[in-house]
């Protein structure tokens, strides 16, 4: 596992063919796919939100946007909507966001078994 700061991202590499096959299963049925292939939109709880993004409730819901490539998972670190292409309650996550994206797809991983 890597996190990378400068890009913004939290990343898995390594993956195999079989754990790639797993994940996309897995995030298929589980999240809804972006209209770009290979892209998943992971909805950031009500309790996690900061207070601008909760009051703009039009704008949810909130999410950030996980790519699966055939050997790593990209998982941007933006708070994203999918109504506008840009607003104030759009940004870079807090740290207790970003804890709990890593936690999320932390857990994913280790409840499809996959070691990296």
């Amino acid at each position: 596992m890597l996190i990378r700061f400068g890009m913004k991202q939290y990343v898995i590499d390594g993956l195999s063919l079989k754990d790639y096959q797993k994940l996309k299963q897995y995030l298929g049925q589980h999240m809804e796919a972006a209209p770009l292939a290979g892209i998943y939109w992971l909805e950031l709880g009500e309790d996690i939100l900061t207070p601008v993004q909760s009051a703009h409730v039009a704008c949810g819901p909130h999410v950030f946007a996980l790519m699966l490539e055939d050997t790593y998972l990209s998982c941007e670190l933006l708070v994203r909507i999918k109504t506008n292409i840009k607003c104030d309650c759009m940004g870079y996550s807090t740290k207790d966001q970003r804890d709990w994206l890593i936690d999320q797809v932390d857990a994913i991983l280790e409840k499809l078994s996959i070691c990296i």
